[in-house]
């Protein structure tokens, strides 16, 4: 059985964007054999991860599992919401450490101590090596990615890393979707509308102020597009995310810059003129300099300019087509 598979290669050299639409549609769907919602949150996982890859288009499991974690410990402890008879293990391993822990369930993963994140993330991982790479990569017949269990590699097909950042609101709107549906299917939920609302929201975290912080301390205190300071009192500061959050679906240190209330509050879900991407740009070439970030910051690891550029290109072509300035 794939979901056994300790190692899985690429077995497609070559895929068109036809290929790897029907594949996604019969993953989505009820072609799919599904006992859990492990597969979604999989792919949810993978979403996040589309820009902290590196020039292989390989991600770490743990990066994985990060966000893997965050999506279950999210629906599961904070939301109480059931995930399949195969999810249990999952379900069972959270519950167990938010139990020991005495964890009140309205605590967010955001908001869990790091050494309990880092003891939830090793001990799901585990689990998704069991149940859930092999799961998917059986699904999608070895053409989306290769995994090995040694190395706790994961690497993406390059033309399905392409294709997932090309489409990825869409991508993320039918995941949503097809979870939310499969979660209505095991809950005594109203509808799949407020699955959705749920299903939408547990990628996000609930505060910027650790990146407020850094940014604070290592750049000028300042507006970054109006250039208005945010020194003085009565200015209140904003963290904003340059490619909107509803987009890039994570918090990277290289997409966050700091901003007055009337700057964020205007731009809300659009995308800046594009003289503020070289800004941004070369904001980040002066956050690459400090090697204590670089170290400490994930998301710094596998940066490059060449990102940057294609997420701002990507996002418009997913629709974010009104262009902001700020007044």
């Amino acid at each position: 059985m794939s979901h056994k598979l300790k190692v899985g290669e690429l077995k497609a050299l070559y895929l068109t964007e036809e290929q790897i639409w029907r594949t996604f549609t019969i993953v989505l769907t009820a072609r799919s054999k599904k006992s859990a919602t492990y597969k979604f949150g999989l792919l949810k996982a993978m979403v996040e991860n589309l820009y902290q890859v590196d020039e292989q288009g390989q991600v770490t499991y743990d990066q994985l599992a990060y966000s893997f974690t965050k999506i279950y410990w999210n629906l599961v402890i904070h939301h109480q919401l059931e995930q399949g008879t195969r999810g249990s293990a999952v379900v069972n391993r959270l519950l167990d450490i938010q139990s020991q822990g005495n964890i009140p369930r309205d605590v967010t993963f955001d908001k869990l101590d790091p050494t309990i994140q880092l003891r939830a993330v090793k001990q799901v991982k585990s689990v998704m090596k069991t149940n859930v790479f092999g799961a998917l990569y059986g699904d999608t017949h070895g053409a989306f990615y290769a995994f090995d269990h040694k190395t706790e590699q994961f690497q993406f097909h390059k033309a399905v890393l392409t294709f997932m950042r090309k489409y990825q609101r869409l991508m993320v709107d039918l995941i949503n979707y097809h979870m939310a549906k499969m979660i209505e299917q095991l809950n005594e939920v109203p509808n799949v509308h407020y699955l959705l609302d749920k299903v939408e929201s547990i990628a996000k975290r609930s505060t910027l102020k650790p990146f407020e912080n850094v940014l604070l301390q290592y750049f000028e205190q300042s507006c970054f597009y109006c250039g208005r300071s945010l020194a003085k009192g009565d200015v209140q500061t904003h963290v904003d995310h340059f490619i909107p959050w509803s987009f890039v679906q994570s918090d990277h240190l290289w997409n966050l810059v700091l901003t007055c209330r009337r700057c964020n509050t205007s731009k809300n879900d659009k995308i800046p003129v594009r003289d503020y991407l070289d800004d941004v740009v070369e904001r980040n070439e002066s956050l690459l300099t400090y090697p204590e970030l670089v170290v400490h910051d994930r998301d710094l690891l596998h940066y490059k300019e060449e990102k940057m550029v294609h997420l701002y290109e990507y996002s418009i072509q997913n629709g974010y087509e009104d262009i902001w300035l700020p007044s």
